[in-house]
């Protein structure tokens, strides 16, 4: 099986909570991407967050079986995310038909850090 291509390094963690999903993670400060964004001034590509926040519904997938990601429906980012920083994402799941949505808001400790997207279609064999 072929190993996934993937610009983070860690790995969220389900949190449990009263009213939904959650996941934590720390971007650490050695992750691959930060020597060439930016050098001296190092902050955390949206792509990064974006992957984290992909991650982390996986983690957390409300439903059995394969579900591959159809689409980001959108991606709004908030403010910038640093080395060290630990990074909240808090997911809300509803289901429309045969297909899911996910609503990521990811946080750091300076507050929001982006809000997401997500679409999911049931896999198919292949």
């Amino acid at each position: 099986m072929p190993t996934a291509c993937t610009p983070v390094d860690g790995t969220p963690e389900p949190v449990d909570t009263e009213d939904g999903t959650a996941t934590v993670v720390t971007v650490a400060e050695d992750e691959k991407v930060f020597p060439g964004h930016y050098p001296g001034f190092p902050i955390y590509p949206g792509v990064c967050i974006v992957e984290y926040a992909h991650r982390s519904a996986l983690a957390t997938f409300p439903a059995e079986g394969r579900w591959d990601l159809a689409a980001v429906e959108s991606t709004r980012f908030l403010s910038p995310v640093f080395p060290g920083d630990e990074l909240r994402t808090e997911l809300t799941w509803s289901q429309d038909g045969a297909q899911w949505r996910c609503k990521a808001k990811v946080a750091s400790q300076r507050g929001n850090a982006a809000q997401i997207r997500f679409r999911f279609d049931a896999g198919r064999a292949g």
